[in-house]
């Protein structure tokens, strides 16, 4: 089974052997792979019933579930690792989500699409209309994409929060990494989505 590529990203960050929670788990196939390659344990949540049952029927442990409302009946350190992949902007409360992952997970990997990436910007400029991309492809008016941000936004969401950046990576919808990493502008401007491997600390809570 190939891994759609910022899936195959994120699966790098993942060690064998691990306890794993992929929230937003989709039809289950970053789940899949990981189980069969890295011989995880697999869990997951998702809120659709079409995806809870793709899960099933790739034999994976998955529960229906909300992000925003189920999180806060996990128990604390209960993963190795928590994945959020591409679904943190659809949450009512991201910065309450992201404090919810950093808590049931000994380390949390999310990915988030980049508002800020050069060709959003630039259909911006020169449309005037919110950018429909390969990445964002949905319309503004039935976009599940509620909370839109850069990666500069993010990583500031983190520092605070007094959550550490382990690893990050910026690619693009191929997966290939960006020439620009870490943080600044130029990592912020050319990369169309952020993978980020975090660690815990001692959450600020505000």
């Amino acid at each position: 089974m190939t891994l759609r590529p910022d899936l195959k990203a994120i699966a790098e960050f993942v060690p064998e052997s691990c306890r794993v929670l992929d929230v937003g788990c989709g039809d289950g196939e970053l789940l899949a792979w990981l189980k069969n390659n890295k011989k995880v344990d697999a869990r997951g949540v998702e809120i659709s019933q079409a995806g809870v049952n793709s899960c099933i029927a790739r034999g994976l442990s998955v529960v229906q579930g909300d992000a925003d409302t189920d999180l806060q009946y996990y128990p604390d350190k209960a993963y190795d690792y928590v994945i959020l992949s591409q679904t943190l902007q659809t949450t009512k409360n991201p910065k309450q989500v992201l404090e919810n992952l950093m808590r049931i997970g000994k380390n949390a990997i999310i990915s988030v699409p980049n508002f800020g990436y050069w060709k959003n910007r630039l259909y911006l400029l020169f449309l005037g209309r919110m950018p429909v991309t390969k990445t964002l492809s949905y319309t503004w008016y039935d976009t599940p994409n509620i909370h839109f941000c850069t990666l500069s936004d993010f990583v500031e969401l983190c520092e605070a929060l007094n959550i550490k950046v382990e690893k990050q990576v910026y690619v693009d919808k191929f997966g290939t990494p960006s020439y620009f990493q870490g943080k600044g502008e130029f990592a912020n401007f050319f990369g169309e989505q952020g993978i980020f491997m975090l660690n815990s600390g001692d959450l600020i809570n505000a």
